[in-house]
């Protein structure tokens, strides 16, 4: 303390000595905004929002992600707006209807119900997902932000969907044609029978002329191994999630397959097992060069392998009829199994395993020539598990056929054919005792009995009184 009476009182250092106390002070502050300017500068988390798309209606999914480092969140919040009012979606810290997925150790997953059904105060309107996510950065010194919203509409009211044909009668194991309307026009629709789906296509490409667009066709089957009581109906969904269903008169008849026996010996099995393995290498080999565990590996698992691959083949189908009268069957052939024949295989007399048979095997002599069935595009052309070389050939909405076991293929994917092409010869690839072609009739993708389209009094009933009803003009004809 320094001063006389007539003197302020003053404190403190002088000279240097403050200098050097200012020193580390002004050093601390310096990185104290340093660090504070870089935290501001840390990003924030990373917001993407998968779904609803355009439109949110009854039975809608909210489908979030959110990643951060080490997905640790200072506040996670989602909600959906609408005139005025905000309902809550998910909150980081409460309990919520939503469903979280950690996918990486950056990024969780947020999956819930958003549709009228889990907001019952929800109205058909514009409305908003807003999503808002913070994290901490330097224990809470920073915490960047980020928003992202996605606007939707609701529509809660259901597509319409009614019968225009009449008359419809379907065999076990057979299929059918069904002309509809539904509106609006753009929505998914079709006919479901029990689980499965089958779309329906506009009428125009079915040679309904002036067919507006909410006229549509489809071709349906009710399956060897459904139960004649399987409810059949029409069905539309629009992109919000709202359904409609509506049953048509339709008459179910049953029929009765075959049953056969079928003796495998090691000959065989030396054959056809080394060759499926080496095309089909989704099958793993059994130990110990086991030919019999192979066998039962390719006449199960393969063959079930096979039939997902054929439906996913036919969701290529054109959307246009591309076939022209009844189906030609391969000329002066011998019937050597039939459509849903239920096999028994036995190996030294004792019984090894079952399977259905869902197609015609037909044999004349070795490497005859294989025509097409009808006019159509070729979408397969190769080795396909059980049935070898195989060719799939479309016939537009929903309708192909398939060609197995041939030794050769003279068609390539893309090709257009016509019918009575040769496309190739007849063998034995894939699981064939002998030479001889397997033939089957698919309708999105599921085998059909083979002898409806073979038959012109069935296609003249099924499909082109129908069409000419609902006002046919060019359409498929038969041919005599």
């Amino acid at each position: 303390m320094t001063g006389g009476p007539d003197q302020p009182v003053k404190f403190g250092y002088h000279g240097p000595m403050l200098r050097y106390l200012l020193i580390p002070v002004v050093i601390l502050a310096a990185a104290f905004g340093t660090v504070y300017v870089v935290a501001g500068r840390a990003a924030a988390p990373v917001i993407q929002i998968h779904q609803p798309g355009k439109l949110v209606g009854q039975d809608s999914t909210l489908d979030v992600s959110v990643e951060a480092p080490r997905a640790a969140f200072r506040s996670l919040d989602i909600t959906l707006e609408q005139k005025g009012r905000s309902f809550p979606l998910f909150l980081l810290k409460s309990t919520t209807d939503a469903t979280v997925k950690q996918e990486t150790p950056d990024r969780i997953r947020i999956t819930r119900s958003i549709g009228r059904r889990a907001i019952p105060e929800l109205r058909a309107g514009p409305a908003r997902v807003v999503v808002t996510a913070s994290r901490s950065v330097l224990r809470g010194l920073r915490t960047p932000q980020a928003t992202a919203t996605h606007d939707v509409d609701v529509r809660l009211t259901p597509p319409r969907i009614g019968v225009v044909s009449a008359f419809h009668f379907i065999n076990l194991g057979g299929s059918e044609m069904v002309v509809y309307r539904v509106t609006p026009p753009d929505v998914q629709s079709g006919v479901m029978v029990g689980r499965e789906f089958y779309p329906g296509f506009p009428a125009s490409g079915a040679g309904v002329t002036n067919a507006d667009p909410s006229l549509k066709v489809a071709f349906f089957a009710l399956l060897y191994d459904q139960d004649l009581n399987t409810p059949i109906s029409l069905y539309a969904r629009d992109e919000a999630g709202n359904q409609a269903h509506s049953g048509f008169d339709n008459r179910v008849f049953d029929k009765k397959f075959i049953r056969s026996r079928i003796e495998i010996n090691d000959a065989f099995l030396q054959r056809v097992v080394p060759d499926i393995l080496e095309h089909s290498p989704e099958i793993q080999p059994a130990a110990n060069n086991d030919l019999l565990a192979d066998f039962l590996k390719i006449n199960g698992d393969l063959r079930r392998i096979d039939t997902d691959k054929i439906v996913n083949i036919a969701k290529q189908t054109s959307p246009e009829i591309l076939w022209k009268g009844p189906f030609i069957p391969l000329g002066n052939a011998a019937v050597e199994s039939k459509f849903a024949d239920h096999r028994t295989y036995y190996h030294d007399g004792k019984e090894i395993d079952q399977q259905v048979h869902l197609g015609f095997d037909l044999a004349v002599t070795t490497n005859i020539p294989v025509r097409a069935g009808n006019d159509g595009k070729v979408l397969w052309a190769d080795y396909l598990g059980i049935y070898g070389n195989c060719i799939i050939l479309d016939h537009g909405m929903g309708v192909q056929s398939l060609y197995g076991h041939l030794s050769s293929i003279d068609v390539g994917p893309g090709d257009v054919v016509k019918k009575d092409q040769v496309m190739g010869r007849s063998g034995m690839t894939g699981l064939a005792a002998g030479d001889h072609l397997h033939f089957s009739i698919l309708v999105a993708g599921h085998p059909v009995n083979p002898v409806e389209w073979w038959d012109p009094h069935w296609i003249e009933d099924r499909v082109m009184r129908k069409l000419r009803e609902a006002g046919a003009g060019t359409s498929p004809t038969p041919s005599r």
